[in-house]
């Protein structure tokens, strides 16, 4: 996995908006946008022998000139957000100065530093670099050209191409969105404003992604519309883009769009009245953020050179053993056995679980009256709006939950994924003509979502504990418009039974995994049922039976015998999110249900579902009755239960021991098997020490370079040329 690097830059490239200030446009002009506001030159630095790279200062052929336009971009991508959120105007531009000159320092540093690395290969290397006549040409030798090859002589990691994609994928976006600006002008009847949450990594690239032809070149280019003598940016030639390109594109909005974003340029000095901005890649501006790209990717080799040393404490391997995440799982396990000690600390570190934080230790609750804490997700199937006018949240007699339950019997629900045909976003695709397999094929459904993430896994990411073949439950006919005709199906809470227990069991290949059963308890015959009964059998109308309304209960088969095998929990929560294992298909399963059924959307935010305590929750009574019932039976137990916002189907996804044993065990393993099987603990763990060290190495690294190679020595800010912009907030 590629290290996520901290040190970035801002494409100027992806303005789409216009942000011009209301007060001194006038004085602001092309002439102003090019003055220098600072210089940076880090081989006046006297440290520059010590690390020895005064032998290749002649790389650094001039000073760094900053210039206006430099600053003025970084404001419109950046600054501006925090001139929103209350900073004043003075303290943005201040800020912008030192992360430009900063980026500056290292951006030198690092190009000095890997031609000594180079030149330590090809002893002429400096010489040919210099021989280059532009800085872009020095940087892409750099790089080493347009391709790349490994230690082993395979093709390698482009970072030409990847600076190149960078720039072009910027631009076109920027366009989208005016684009798309356009579109909705032309119609604004095919979408609305409804929203609904999306699982992670729906829609997301992943982070190496580059798109190439058969010969290794890239297969993407910008599209604006335009053609001319020498230049041609058409949809036919932009390669990979053709895919993504809006519905409903034409040359005429795109054009227009590409118009708009000329003028967002011009109206902030950003281009010149003498480019041609009908040849995009020939505008000097977007010639500089080219160079800019060019230049993080240097930085970025840098640093992963940089890591590569430090990777190896980390990945240290003793007679099989890694022994750096051994000691740091002890000390962290360590850390939550202290912090982790009361009832009280552990509910509220449940509440932070994710994938860069976990939960070690749990604290006994033997001996107490507790039961066991972990995770449940929630299906909430809920009254409607004329339902709803009968239920009084304040009633707790029985006369009332017998009355409900009458309500209860009349409740249906239908798939609740409208929003992703007819939202901001249209995610839905023809699955049939996708070619792909998945449920509901049969009944004659046929619309998944987030087609990109299911069928293009060389580009995008996969989704995240979200399987993606449960279909629409209902006819779709797309109209003429764009927008779409739904037609649901209700389902009532037994049809809804059936769906989970079906779907769960298609995703884990079985047809007899789940077992759901119906509870006789629920039948009562009279409202005093309700009612606990006393020593004498009576009805005690003190105390509600809670048991009452669990609905029905049951089980997912994950191949784990947790009631009399104790090594069986820890293994579950170790493969949790091992994407070959049942427990996490079976996750993964349940919570696409609760993307297409539940109304109770602040589920769909949490990492592995609701933190159940052991003890009293702020649950209503009925839901934490049986959340609780459930988890105290293990991971996979199903539970369903009424209650005043109506049906909730309960399916726990991880418990904690109760005896105050290790999470994961008394044993857990730091060899190979474990550390680099995708999904694991030990993995993800792995993962998250390696990132989070290697962020705080670069983050240290960067502090190191500009204290070694900053300073009055080597920056030179002139304050008079953007005194103007400081001066924004006495307007």
């Amino acid at each position: 996995m590629k290290s996520k690097l901290l040190v970035c830059t801002a494409l100027a490239a992806a303005l789409t908006m216009s942000v011009v200030f209301s007060s001194g446009c006038a004085t602001r002009n092309e002439e102003d946008m090019n003055q220098v506001i600072a210089t940076v030159d880090i081989t006046k630095s006297e440290n520059l022998e010590s690390e020895g790279l005064s032998a290749y200062s002649s790389a650094i052929s001039s000073e760094k000139n900053i210039l206006k336009r430099d600053l003025m971009a970084s404001f419109y991508n950046v600054g501006y957000s925090y001139v929103q959120n209350g900073s004043t105007y003075s303290e943005v531009f201040n800020m912008l100065v030192d992360a430009l000159t900063s980026t500056a320092v290292v951006t030198q540093y690092a190009t000095l530093s890997l031609i000594k690395d180079k030149s330590a290969d090809n002893s002429s290397f400096l010489d040919e670099y210099l021989s280059k006549t532009t800085e872009v040409e020095k940087y892409e030798y750099l790089l080493e050209g347009e391709t790349s090859t490994n230690d082993d002589g395979s093709e390698g990691y482009s970072r030409i191409l990847a600076a190149r994609y960078s720039l072009y994928s910027s631009i076109n976006s920027s366009i989208d969105s005016l684009e798309q600006s356009i579109l909705d002008e032309k119609d604004d009847s095919s979408s609305s404003d409804e929203t609904r949450s999306t699982p992670g990594g729906a829609g997301e690239e992943k982070e190496d992604y580059i798109p190439l032809n058969a010969d290794g070149t890239l297969d993407y280019g910008i599209y604006t519309g335009y053609e001319g003598d020498g230049y041609s940016y058409l949809i036919e030639d932009s390669g990979a883009y053709e895919d993504d390109m809006l519905e409903g594109s034409t040359r005429t909005t795109r054009r227009r769009a590409y118009a708009s974003f000329v003028t967002n340029l011009r109206d902030n000095f950003l281009i010149s009245d003498d480019d041609d901005v009908r040849d995009v890649l020939s505008v000097s501006y977007i010639q500089d953020e080219y160079l800019s790209q060019l230049q993080q990717q240097v930085i970025n080799e840098y640093y992963e050179r940089y890591q590569a040393a430090q990777e190896a404490l980390i990945e240290n391997v003793e007679d099989g053993v890694y022994t750096f995440l051994a000691a740091r799982y002890q000390s962290d396990f360590t850390d939550q056995q202290q912090s982790n000690s009361t009832y009280t600390a552990f509910e509220t570190s449940m509440s932070s679980l994710s994938d860069t934080s976990f939960i070690l230790y749990a604290p006994s609750t033997d001996g107490t009256d507790g039961g066991t804490y972990g995770y449940v997700y929630n299906i909430l199937l809920p009254f409607d709006a004329a339902q709803n006018v009968n239920i009084d949240t304040s009633d707790t007699s029985a006369e009332y939950y017998f009355m409900r339950k009458d309500i209860l019997d009349d409740i249906t629900t239908t798939d609740q994924r409208a929003a992703w045909f007819n939202g901001q976003t249209d995610y839905s695709f023809d699955a049939n003509e996708a070619g792909l397999d998945y449920y509901g094929k049969d009944s004659g459904r046929n619309y998944l979502f987030f087609e990109d993430n299911l069928t293009r896994t060389d580009r995008y990411q996969s989704l995240d504990k979200y399987d993606g073949r449960y279909s629409y439950n209902g006819a779709v006919t797309e109209n003429a418009d764009g927008s779409y005709s739904l037609s649901p199906n209700k389902l009532d809470i037994d049809q809804m039974l059936d769906e989970f227990t079906n779907y769960v069991n298609y995703v884990l290949g079985t047809t007899d995994s789940v077992t759901i059963t119906h509870n006789d308890r629920y039948d009562v015959e009279k409202a005093e049922d309700y009612y606990e009964l006393d020593e004498d059998g009576n009805a005690d109308e003190s105390k509600i039976d809670y048991s009452r309304f669990v609905y029905a209960s049951g089980k997912v088969d994950l191949g784990y015998d947790f009631a009399n095998d104790n090594t069986a929990l820890s293994s579950y929560l170790t493969n949790l999110f091992n994407k070959d294992s049942a427990a996490y298909k079976a996750l993964s399963a349940v919570n696409e249900l609760q993307y297409a059924y539940t109304t109770d959307t602040s589920v769909l935010s949490q990492y592995v579902g609701y933190s159940v305590s052991a003890f009293e929750t702020s649950y209503v009574p009925e839901f934490e009755y049986a959340a609780q019932a459930a988890v105290n039976e293990g991971p996979g137990s199903v539970y369903v239960c009424a209650a005043d916002y109506g049906w909730h189907i309960i399916y726990v996804t991880a418990t904690f021991p109760t005896d105050g044993s290790p999470v994961y065990g008394d044993n857990v393993q730091w060899t190979e098997e474990y550390v680099l099987k995708e999904g694991t603990f030990q993995n993800l763990y792995y993962n998250w020490v390696k990132d989070s060290t290697l962020t705080d190495i670069t983050t240290n690294r960067r502090s190191i370079i500009n204290q070694l190679f900053g300073g009055d020595a080597t920056i030179t800010k002139y304050e008079d040329t953007y005194s103007d912009l400081l001066a924004l907030d006495e307007e």
